[in-house]
């Protein structure tokens, strides 16, 4: 795994939890801006999730295997759109407070995946 994109994947999904964080404290839903800022987290997820398939296609290994890598590689991808989505459901504050969720889950599960690859 590539340190520096899980460093900047993970920062970017704290600096959205952050801003959508913000929005919920000001008692606002998920604005146009918001899906924006998903959508470049999202971007840096599935680049992530590309070059980790990549590496072990060319023969890398992760410590803790490679079916779990991947399942966390997918987790990963998957964590901050389906935030998304449940805050098109919910126009309230709540929404908001999901995404800081999911977003919150991402930088997490960053850290796991980089403790799985060997980091």
């Amino acid at each position: 795994m590539l340190d520096a994109l899980t460093v900047a994947v993970s920062a970017a999904a704290l600096a959205l939890a952050a801003w959508c964080g913000f929005a919920a404290f000001r008692d606002q839903p998920t604005k146009d801006w918001h899906f924006i800022g998903m959508a470049v987290v999202t971007l840096l997820a599935l680049v992530q999730l590309v070059i980790g398939v990549v590496q072990l296609a060319r023969g890398e290994k992760a410590d803790e295997g490679a079916t779990i890598f991947v399942a966390y590689l997918i987790g990963a991808f998957a964590a901050v759109p389906a935030a998304g989505f449940l805050s098109l459901a919910e126009r309230t504050r709540w929404g908001s407070a999901t995404v800081a969720a999911g977003a919150v889950v991402l930088a997490v599960l960053e850290v796991r995946l980089h403790d799985i690859w060997g980091g």
